[in-house]
């Protein structure tokens, strides 16, 4: 069964960068060689995308596009958005709100994505994530 990592905006970042950090470049080649699926879910693109343009940051955002052919691009779907939905309102019934009450959750949507994918959060913010679905420390997954 292949594995399907989903990354978070972190992770994304770091590796969108012109000049990688190299532990996280290495990471990336052996997680594609082991045979992996590494998702960019769409919205951890935009979350990443809005910030560089918002820094002037072209070379990155260059990489950003590139890695769309090198990794596999997952678009937002309704039957994501609506498992979004479900995911903020249980994180609020369970008094684990992530931002104000009428905020759009990132982090909803990204685990949302996630459960859509079958795959494994790759990120720094394991506990953002964890009781939607699976998260790991980009470092603990190989």
């Amino acid at each position: 069964m292949t594995k399907c990592i989903v990354l978070d905006t972190g992770p994304l970042g770091k590796i969108a960068h012109p000049r990688p950090n190299q532990e996280i470049a290495g990471w990336l080649k052996r997680v594609v060689a082991s045979g992996a699926v590494v998702i960019i879910p769409e919205i951890a693109d935009y979350e990443l995308r809005r910030n560089l343009l918002l820094e002037g940051m072209a070379s990155s955002l260059k990489r950003l596009d590139e890695l769309k052919d090198l990794l596999l691009y997952m678009p937002l779907t309704t039957q994501a958005m609506m498992k979004a939905a479900e995911f903020w309102a249980e994180a609020r019934k369970q008094g684990k709100p992530r931002g104000a009450p009428d905020a759009l959750d990132g982090d909803a949507i990204l685990a949302a994505q996630a459960h859509e994918a079958g795959g494994v959060i790759a990120t720094e913010n394991v506990g953002h994530f964890s009781w939607f679905v699976q998260a790991k420390h980009w470092r603990e997954i190989e």
